[in-house]
This record gives structure tokens, C-alpha cells and sequence, in this order.
């Protein structure tokens, strides 16, 4: 869903109840006349914006299923995966596929070494990003060797057979780990079903550093939750820190980008009320916009308060490929340059692994007087992690209730 109604109706302001705190003309509109930017022009931008749009319309279906649970994904691994999956499919079964992952929309002949040095370039130590992504095909099809060979080739992973049982499992479980520094354990907790021929597997661990560093962590606060008592978890916090905000009253909620080191931010969306209720959020929620909206957020120095966050999540993603328009490619695979069998996909396992904490690459500036302006993430939101230069999503979550998180 494209808002171009947020640049023309956003105020960059604080929040209401801090406008008299701004100085005479601290309020910014972008009015109606500003010309229309193209956001995205290089081949790398455009594929960061494919796996972005394809990462928000995957949030969005997940998230409908249960509003009320904290909900977590990388989706570029998720893309990297199925982009392994369309490899091996015929032409239309592939154009169904590249549809869904929002490459119909590239114009890239350089489609597979776009992508490969997209995720060269974010799936990096140095911002806190590894990933994981590969095929698992049952021995029992006739598997054709071209397509191993074609995927290892772009990709520099070969799919794998398997040998049935547990010992997959076990295979499985530690190729993951291997791929994320021992970050993400016990991916699969049960073996994999066998009334189908190909599994795909995405995994990614996340722990990136502040650009600017929080004095302050560990202390209990409170965190509102829908329908029950406050909770109590660590959170992180700091004065006189610089961030970027605006407030979007037709979303009901206030902005923050929190810088982080080596191009990459947090963007957090705080709703004005406790609410689990975001879906007017989410549909907002594209490439283009959080492109805008690094473009519109203005400048400021806020007391932040944000949770510390230590987390696993895990979910096969196969049940809502249809609702992101493959309901006819699930039907009808045609997976032929894999096998000279009918092939099927059995499951989209994806499992992430994140972590924050207070570190970062330098302390606040100093300051005579604590910011009077106030940003405490203390009730449930919605942020997003987004890599700088290519605007590729690299992580995505909803918090309902932290308390719930485990690692």
C-alpha cells in the first residue's frame, strides 16, 4: 500500500502535548508542491526494495494471523531462500515466484548477482547481521545434478539430500549454527515431515551496535500490556540522545530512527495508545515509505528509553505463501529442473535470533541540561532494521508483550 499522503500530511512534530516546547517554526510540513523523487535507481537499491516490499507483505500475513503475539523475521534470508527455490522451477512456475518475492518489478537480466552481492554486503559481522539459507531435497527424487551445480555456482551453497530421520535433523541444526557463529541453535526441534521432497531453510542472527551508546541498562521498568498488568524487563536508557522523529496522526503513532553503526537503523513505531490493534500500520508499511520517512524525520535530543531485547522466534512460513498470491503455485509447483519427479515444497522453515544492548560506538554529547523531550518504548510496538545504501529490510518485529521473549 503506497502512502503518498504521509509526505503531504506529516508534521514533523514531537508530540502534541511537546509542540510548546519547539522553538517558533520548529514545525515542518513538506507541502503539496514538492516534486516526486524516484527513491530507487540503482540495480542494488531497486533489489533492496524487492526484498523489503516481499519482507512487509510476509510481516503483514503472519501478523494477521494472531495480532495479539510478538512476531519476529529477517526477511532477506527468507528471499534468499526461495530465490534458490525459483532456480529450480519452470518458466511460469518461476514468474509466479519471482511475483511474490517482488522481482517482476527489477528489469535486473543480473538478478541472481544482484541479489548475491546484496546479501555479501549486509550479512556482515560489522553490522551485526548473519544469515542462513538453504534447500534440503529428499534422496528419493531423481535429482538433477545441473541444478545443484547452477545453485552452488550463484549462491555459493549446495542444495543438500537428505538421508531421512534424525539424522537430517541433526544436519540441519548444525549446518544452521555453523552459518550463524553458534547463534541459532536447535533450528529444527523436530524432524522434518517426509510427504514431500524439498525444504527450505532461512536463518538469521542480529545483534547491532548503536552508533550512540546507552549509560544506563538492566534496570526493571514497567511495560504496558493489553488487557493485564504492567510487566516488569530490563530496559536501556539515556540523555541528551540523538535521534530522528515525527508523528504520523493518521497512524496514530510516533517515529524514531535510532542510528546504529555501519549504515544501519532502527526504525521504531510507538503508538499513541496500548494497543495490539497495528494493522493500519502494517498496511502502511512499504519500501518506499520508511524511504520517506528517513527523509522526513527531523532531528532531536530525547531522553530514550528502550527494552532490552534477547530473543528467538521460529515458524514455518509455508502456510502463507498463498496469501502472498502463490495460492496457484502451491497447487501446481512445477519444481521440473530439479527433479524428473513431481516435487513438492514441504516446508519454509525460518527461525531469527536477536539481540540489543547497551554498547555503542560513542557516548552522547554533553550537554548543560537533560532533554525535556521524552521517548519511552514502554507499550507494544513495531520496528523495523534497515541497511542505509541499499534500504534492504534486514529485520522486522511486532513486541505485544516482552515478557514472553526467550532466547
Amino acid at each position: 500500500m503506497k502512502r503518498t499522503t504521509f509526505l503531504l500530511g506529516f508534521a514533523v512534530v514531537l508530540s502534541s502535548c511537546w509542540a510548546q516546547q519547539l522553538e517558533p517554526g520548529g514545525v515542518e510540513e513538506v507541502g503539496e508542491e514538492e516534486e516526486h523523487v524516484e527513491l530507487f535507481t540503482t540495480p542494488t537499491t531497486k533489489m533492496g526494495a524487492a526484498t523489503s516490499d516481499f519482507g512487509y507483505n510476509l510481516f503483514r500475513a503472519l501478523s494477521s494471523r494472531d495480532a495479539s503475539a510478538n512476531i519476529f523475521l529477517s526477511p532477506i534470508s527468507v528471499s534468499a531462500a526461495l530465490t534458490q527455490l525459483s532456480m529450480g522451477a519452470s518458466d511460469n512456475a518461476q514468474s509466479q515466484l519471482y511475483r511474490a518475492l517482488r522481482y517482476h518489478t527489477l528489469q535486473d537480466p543480473q538478478l541472481h548477482n544482484t541479489l548475491k552481492d546484496l546479501l555479501a554486503s549486509v550479512q556482515t559481522a560489522e553490522k551485526g547481521l548473519s544469515g542462513a539459507a538453504r534447500l534440503y531435497l529428499a534422496r528419493r527424487l531423481r535429482l538433477k545434478q545441473d541444478f545443484f551445480k547452477l545453485v552452488e555456482q550463484q549462491y555459493g551453497v549446495r542444495p543438500k539430500p537428505l538421508q531421512g530421520g534424525s539424522k537430517d535433523q541433526k544436519e540441519i541444526n548444525d549446518w544452521v549454527s555453523q552459518q550463524t557463529g553458534r547463534k541459532v541453535q536447535q533450528f529444527l526441534t523436530k524432524p522434518l515431515p517426509r510427504t514431500a521432497g524439498v525444504y527450505a531453510v532461512s536463518a538469521a542472527y542480529f545483534k547491532g551496535k548503536w552508533a550512540t551508546r546507552f549509560s544506563q541498562s538492566g534496570a526493571l521498568e514497567n511495560f504496558q500490556v493489553v488487557g493485564g498488568a504492567p510487566v516488569q524487563i530490563p530496559m536501556m536508557q539515556q540523555d541528551n540522545y540523538p535521534v530522528k522523529m515525527g508523528v504520523d496522526s493518521d497512524l496514530g503513532c510516533t517515529i524514531t530512527q535510532i542510528q546504529m553503526q555501519n549504515d544501519v537503523s532502527m526504525f521504531v513505531f510507538l503508538p499513541d495508545e496500548v494497543t495490539t490493534n497495528t494493522s493500519l500500520l502494517e498496511e502502511s508499511l512499504t519500501a518506499e515509505f520508511v524511504q520517506d520517512l528517513s527523509m522526513a524525520l527531523q532531528p532531536a535530543q530525547v531522553s530514550l528509553t528502550l527494552p532490552v531485547l534477547r530473543f528467538s522466534y521460529s515458524t514455518d512460513l509455508l502456510p502463507l505463501l498463498g496469501e502472498l498470491g502463490l495460492a496457484e503455485w502451491l497447487e501446481n509447483q512445477d519444481l521440473t529442473k530439479i527433479s524428473t519427479q513431481a516435487a513438492k515444497l514441504g516446508s519454509v522453515n525460518h527461525k531469527v535470533v536477536m539481540e540489543t544492548a547497551p554498547e555503542g560506538n560513542q557516548y552522547p554529547s554533553a550537554a548543560s541540561t537533560t532533554s525535556h523531550l521524552t521517548y519511552r518504548v514502554d507499550r507494544p510496538f513495531v520496528y523495523v532494521i534497515r541497511e542505509e545504501p541499499s534500504g534492504a529490510l534486514l529485520f522486522i518485529g511486532k513486541v505485544v508483550n516482552p515478557k514472553d521473549l526467550t532466547i
